[in-house]
């Protein structure tokens, strides 16, 4: 069983492809910065590869902007890893667009439409406490 644990939060009121495309973008994040968290390559009996995927569940909730915004705050100063996905994101077409609208907005005043975090899972769990898994 792993000892750390990976969820997505996803605002409530964005549409089904929106949230869909925020999960998969922050779980990418994830992905990246610790690559120990994805699993070797699939291979089928045919001998087709396929890419590998987490070697862990990915849970996923949904909440308000303001349950985002408290979820962000409680990760950081948790020390867990956080990856954030903004309303700003959903106009720019590319990575340093995107790195720049995060940075030009305050921490307590970003408008979250999704958060990733990964960590203990005990830490996660606090962090998220009282959210609702996605429908």
């Amino acid at each position: 069983m792993a000892t750390t644990k990976i969820a997505i939060v996803v605002r409530d009121d964005l549409a089904a492809w929106q949230r869909l495309n925020v999960t998969a973008f922050l779980a990418s994040g994830v992905a990246g910065a610790f690559p120990s968290s994805v699993g070797e390559p699939y291979e089928d009996a045919s001998g087709t590869s396929y890419l590998p995927m987490f070697g862990q569940p990915v849970l996923v909730y949904a909440a308000d902007l303001d349950a985002l915004t408290e979820a962000r705050a409680k990760a950081v100063e948790r020390g867990l890893a956080v990856g954030v996905y903004t309303e700003e994101l959903f106009t720019t077409g590319n990575d340093e667009d995107n790195r720049a609208a995060v940075r030009a907005v305050p921490a307590e005043k970003l408008r979250l439409v999704g958060l990733s975090v990964h960590g203990p899972r005990n830490a996660v769990d606090k962090v998220l406490k009282g959210l609702s898994l996605h429908p």
